[in-house]
């Protein structure tokens, strides 16, 4: 129920077509998914300064970046699972394999492999990374093609846009790929109901592979570094939602708290009602005295502090949080140690929270202790500890609230 939550909501393909002389062509497509509905955001066609996109594009973008042109090279062979340097000699002979990121598409019976100089690819990955960007993943030519022509108005075996001419058989494996500059579709291209420019196609499915990422197997070149910050994205939206799962039950709890206090409250004013219209003798006045202080001590232990709804205190801090800061626990009037020891007995603050939780840098738990401190009900907040765990790469803070 919640893999839906787990993927990327909004990605954005940029496909560049590298020409002989060196210059290119930049087109991008930006794509966000909800309620499983696929929405077009941008559609931007025929840039020819990459640095443009900065003013264009929304800063930490996911990118899915598609290759094409000069310095790729592309070649069909018979179907191969897996590309090692044994036979990359088919494609390049006395190449090494390492100097190349290396993309096989495996259609039918054949594979159409792909590679690029990883210099030269890492180039146009850095630029994006300079922009602002977060390149996630990296395409070549037009195969990533292959996971929307479904979504197409094509009605034969062949798909043509922009140049491209792709045969497919009648189990619409593909057969072959070839590029002449000028062809053209034979009508206006559609994504299901949607108009888009032939330029826009590879764009448009690179973006497409990214936010279904989870779910399908993109056509993309193997790139260590792209896949480990893929992975590391999709890790944190699962850790984002089941930090808000857990807070949603944390509030809960504190609800039902709640509930449960003012029951016991209203019991002990009837107590104290009772007490003053039926006490008939001293030994029935100190036997309901008796029950009202137990009551009170009861109240006292489970921590009632009066009509104070601490679940809307919790959730008034939570929504100050600061994207940079990972939430661990919050406790409400949590144990005194130091006090417990002395007393050999368990004794809670009063009017007090404590929270724990992870943030790489502490200027953004300053930052969140600057914003809790414009609440008027806040009497105090400090920074009780922050230590960097250079094993997890990130540092553990707590915090502690007066209220």
């Amino acid at each position: 129920m919640l893999q839906q939550y787990y993927g990327i909501n909004e990605a954005t393909g940029i496909s560049i077509t590298i020409g002989k002389d060196g210059n290119y062509i930049v087109n991008v497509c930006a794509v966000s998914i909800q309620n499983d509905q696929l929405s077009f955001q941008k559609k931007l066609l025929d840039i020819t300064d990459i640095n443009e996109l900065k003013k264009l594009l929304p800063v930490k973008s996911y990118v899915s970046l598609n290759l094409y042109g000069k310095g790729i090279l592309q070649k069909q062979i018979e179907k191969t699972e897996e590309i090692n340097q044994h036979n990359f000699s088919q494609i390049l002979p006395n190449a090494n394999i390492e100097d190349f990121y290396v993309q096989n598409f495996i259609s039918g019976n054949k594979s159409f492999v792909s590679v690029v100089r990883k210099a030269e690819a890492d180039k146009w990955i850095s630029q994006l990374k300079e922009l602002g960007f977060i390149a996630l993943m990296l395409g070549l030519g037009p195969f990533p093609v292959q996971n929307v022509t479904a979504q197409l108005n094509v009605y034969g075996n062949d798909v043509i846009f922009d140049g491209h001419i792709i045969h497919r058989n009648e189990e619409s494996e593909w057969i072959s790929v070839k590029y002449h500059e000028n062809t053209t579709s034979e009508f206006p291209l559609k994504i299901e109901s949607e108009s888009i420019s032939e330029k826009l196609l590879i764009a448009y499915a690179s973006a497409f592979q990214l936010v279904l990422s989870a779910k399908i197997d993109g056509v993309q070149a193997e790139v260590p570094g792209l896949n480990e910050e893929l992975k590391k994205v999709l890790e944190e939206k699962k850790l984002k939602v089941y930090g808000f799962l857990t807070l949603a039950i944390f509030f809960i709890l504190l609800l039902v708290n709640f509930f449960l206090f003012s029951g016991l409250n209203s019991s002990n004013a009837k107590l104290t009602e009772q007490v003053s219209r039926t006490a008939q003798s001293s030994s029935g006045i100190q036997q309901i005295n008796d029950q009202v202080q137990q009551k009170d001590s009861l109240l006292k232990t489970l921590g009632w502090e009066g009509n104070i709804n601490k679940a809307s205190l919790i959730d008034q801090i939570a929504s100050l949080l600061p994207e940079e800061i990972t939430w661990k626990e919050a406790a409400v009037d949590p144990v005194d140690m130091s006090a417990s020891r002395i007393q050999k007995s368990i004794v809670f603050y009063t009017r007090k929270i404590r929270i724990t939780g992870n943030s790489e840098k502490i200027i953004p738990v300053n930052e969140w202790i600057a914003r809790i401190k414009t609440k008027a009900w806040v009497k105090n907040v400090q920074l009780d500890s922050y230590t960097f765990n250079s094993e997890q790469n990130t540092g553990q803070f707590t915090i502690l609230i007066d209220y």
